[in-house]
């Protein structure tokens, strides 16, 4: 990731929701998360565009799980040291712009 490259909004709400999962996570559990934790019902399938868009840019990787009996085998994300460095970036961004604006309480 380019230093002139910044997260979006729903980029950084899919990096988070994975990192709290705290490992290997499909789609489907990363969008149970963001409800979850936002109360925003996101499509499952704008997860997965995310998803690939950030494993393209290097901020995620995925592999194929190993099919549980019975089951459908699943794509499973983990976030990559380069986009846990991305997701620092811009809270230090974001925490930057707030400093000071003393809308905490509004």
């Amino acid at each position: 990731m380019g230093r002139r490259e910044y997260l979006g909004e729903f980029e950084q709400v899919v990096l988070l929701a994975l990192a709290r999962l705290r490992g290997p996570a499909y789609g489907a559990e990363i969008h149970k998360e963001i409800l979850e934790r936002t109360g925003r019902d996101v499509s499952i399938p704008a997860v997965y565009v995310t998803l690939k868009r950030m494993e393209r840019k290097g901020l995620v990787a995925s592999e194929i799980a190993d099919r549980p009996a019975g089951g459908h085998a699943t794509r499973n994300y983990r976030i990559l040291p380069v986009g846990q460095h991305a997701l620092s970036q811009s809270r230090a961004l974001l925490e930057r712009l707030w400093d000071g604006l003393g809308l905490e309480g509004a």
